[in-house]
């Protein structure tokens, strides 16, 4: 069990994109070529090294943040396979984070879709090197150059491309090397590299290195001086400068191939060796002290550990297993560690790195190394292990809030339990998913990011924990309040036969302006109700606001005061004020021009030009008011408020009206009144739900 390659050479690489482009057939050639794998892993029939679950062979995509640790010519590299669904975005950050080079592959033919949009704004908020793969040049209608010109319109951003195609469509055999002008070519079954630039692209292939040239220059001012006055620039000052360039974001290279028949992969691999940064080369981590003082730590600048989890996954036989990504210090087995977020030590236990799903024991990591720790307690995706003598937590990925809940019960009776722990854990493992009690509905609801999601949640559940799951619609909570002001007698007097029952009192109610809910005040004066009896008065009235007068829904925003009333030296207590006392509240709340409150959500929902009138027409069809629009490259953010009960469905919807290219966040704004008619049939079908449960 040997310890972890040094920094220098590990080579860290998310593979990100959009589902069905050749990001897994990518990972999966660059392990066959490099003597890891004998034959290429696919996942329609589960030979995969990187989807390997059950959800994915039956859907034929990535769902889960695969890795895989390999060696080859001297250098460590861990692959990391992301999810191509935006439903997953929440794995591909933080498999970004654990990255120091965000690989972004991109169809020639389909060009940068929404998901590739968002993962490649994940790796340029974090910092990191980035660079391009153009795959499907040998599909029919390919083109090299709108290829390129995808690129720029999609991202917005000017490319380096590293290599030139040989052929197109259904010719494409080989690519040329701009920087060792070497061409990489396919003949006789097998893949070898060959001195000679076919004729053919020759003068192409001139162009296309002067232009590379002068892109790099213009990174390195004193190479862009000796580029302008003519001078020769060696191919070490040239290599040298791209790699300095790279790293820093200044340049992105682009490379070129086909996954499908693995075109372009060597001349790949061979890059990833001699180009791509190391863990060294990445921007600096930001970490938080105990403080709350901010400061950035560079891989391997210190002694002190300091590691993030950036996946977990939950397996009901072997426990949690925990990928961490270390900054600095070693991680060794058998140690003990701290997590500042819980202030509790873990001990790490069994140390490994992963090859797909199977794992191989180390002694220790290193900074730079990517690893997975078996069964840690407390800990999740997003926390820090840090040394127990300095507490350190590294800055936290802000999670974007899901946008499609679902009430969640057992199929058998007696699994709430087993549901909530099955949850938990699935939460632990995918910070996306929440799940949370409704008071107002009485139903325990599991928001995920699509219908996807909440769909392959249900199914690793039952799988992972034995455990079946129904799911329907959310119950709106609506609330209730009182427009006007009324007052009304409460009273209640009972005689069966020994002590009797008495309690009698005026109540007057109004809207309450203030941000409380409830105001409750005494202005009885001359002892016509003791004083002891007015707690109960005011618990029958909050009673008998939590079962609203129109649909029974909790009342707010309700100011009462009980001014006069009645006793019974004898027969009066606390039960008949408060009986009395929510007998009034009701009689006064029917005068007082009761209404009906419905949630609203602030929506911005982010969509493709083409289709901005549609989605508009759309919101206004859902009772919504458009705020406002602002320009995001070639999308528009589109600012609304909607009622809560007209997105309950709008996730499905919005991918169908836009094929997905579209997406939408959502946050309570608060309550307004529904509409009268809107009102009545809410009103209509609540009186209907109750009886149908009622009639069980």
């Amino acid at each position: 069990m040997a310890q972890i390659t040094s920094p220098e050479a590990r080579r860290n690489i998310a593979v990100i994109g959009q589902s069905g482009i050749g990001k897994t057939p990518l990972c999966e050639y660059l392990l066959n070529i490099t003597g890891n794998s004998t034959r290429i892993g696919k996942t329609v029939d589960g030979s995969s090294h990187f989807d390997f679950e059950p959800e994915e062979v039956k859907r034929n995509s990535t769902l889960k943040t695969s890795v895989y640790d390999f060696s080859h010519q001297n250098i460590s590299y861990s692959i990391i396979d992301t999810p191509g669904s935006s439903t997953f975005v929440v794995d591909t950050a933080y498999a970004v984070r654990a990255a120091d080079v965000a690989l972004l592959v991109i169809g020639a033919i389909s060009g940068v879709k929404v998901q590739g949009k968002k993962a490649w704004k994940s790796a340029t908020k974090e910092g990191i090197a980035r660079a391009m793969f153009v795959s499907e040049l040998d599909h029919e209608n390919a083109c090299y150059e709108n290829a390129l010109e995808a690129v720029k319109s999609g991202l917005g951003v000017n490319v380096a491309p590293l290599q030139y195609p040989i052929g197109s469509e259904h010719t494409f055999q080989g690519v040329v090397d701009l920087m060792t002008m070497r061409a990489y070519v396919k003949e006789g079954g097998k893949w070898f590299v060959t001195s000679d630039i076919p004729a053919e692209v020759k003068d192409d292939v001139d162009k296309a290195r002067t232009a590379l040239i002068e892109s790099i220059s213009e990174t390195d001012e004193k190479l862009l001086e000796k580029y302008l006055e003519g001078g020769d620039i060696s191919a070490d000052e040239l290599l040298a400068a791209l790699k300095s360039g790279f790293a820093a974001g200044a340049i992105i290279p682009l490379f070129i191939g086909s996954p499908d028949t693995g075109l372009g992969i060597d001349a790949l691999l061979d890059a990833m060796r001699t180009l791509f940064p190391s863990p060294l080369g990445r921007k600096p981590y930001q970490i938080k002290a105990k403080d709350g003082t901010l400061s950035d730590i560079a891989i391997g600048a210190e002694q002190k550990l300091v590691a993030q989890v950036f996946k977990t996954f939950a397996d009901p036989f072997t426990g949690q297993i925990s990928m961490v990504r270390v900054i600095s210090g070693t991680i060794n087995s058998d140690e003990t560690v701290l997590n500042p977020r819980t202030e509790t030590v873990e001990r790490v236990g069994k140390l490994q790195i992963q090859q797909g799903k199977e794992h191989k024991p180390i002694a220790a990591a290193g900074p730079g190394s990517i690893v997975s720790i078996m069964k840690l307690k407390d800990t999740k995706t997003g926390d820090t292990l840090c040394a127990q003598d300095a507490p350190r937590q590294v800055a936290s990925i802000t999670i974007a809030a899901g946008c499609m809940s679902f009430a969640i019960e057992p199929k058998s009776r007696g699994d709430e339990e087993k549901i909530s722990s099955a949850i938990e854990k699935i939460m632990a493992e995918d910070p996306s998913i929440s799940m949370h009690r409704e008071i107002a509905t009485s139903e325990t609801l599991v928001t995920c990011m699509g219908q996807q999601h909440i769909d392959i949640t249900v199914e690793r559940i039952k799988r992972k924990f034995n455990v079946e799951v129904v799911l329907h619609p959310p119950k709106v909570p609506y609330r209730e309040t009182i427009k006007g002001q009324a007052e009304a007698q409460g009273k209640h007097k009972k005689q069966s036969g020994g002590r009797g029952q008495y309690g009698d009192c005026w109540l007057r109610i109004k809207p309450l302006k203030t941000g409380e809910n409830f105001a409750f005040h005494n202005e009885i004066f001359g002892g016509a109700v003791p004083k002891n009896y007015v707690p109960a008065i005011e618990k029958g009235v909050m009673e008998a606001m939590g079962n609203g007068y129109l649909a029974g829904f909790p009342m707010v925003k309700v100011d009462c005061a009980v001014y006069d009333g009645s006793y019974h030296e004898v027969d009066s207590s606390d039960m008949a004020f408060k009986i009395a006392a929510s007998k009034g509240f009701k009689i006064a709340v029917s005068k007082a021009s009761p209404i009906l409150l419905e949630p609203t959500m602030a929506v911005e929902v982010t969509v493709p030009d083409d289709v901005t009138g549609d989605i508009i027409g759309d919101i206004n069809v859902r009772r919504g008011r458009i705020l406002g629009m602002e320009p995001d490259g070639a999308m528009q953010v589109i600012k609304a408020e909607v009622p809560l009960a007209e997105m309950l469905t709008y996730a499905a919807d919005l991918g169908a009206m836009t094929s997905d290219r579209g997406s939408f966040t959502m946050d309570m704004r608060g309550y307004e009144e529904v509409p009268a008619q809107v009102a009545l049939k809410v009103i209509a079908d609540n009186a209907s739900r109750k009886k149908a449960e009622e009639e069980e």
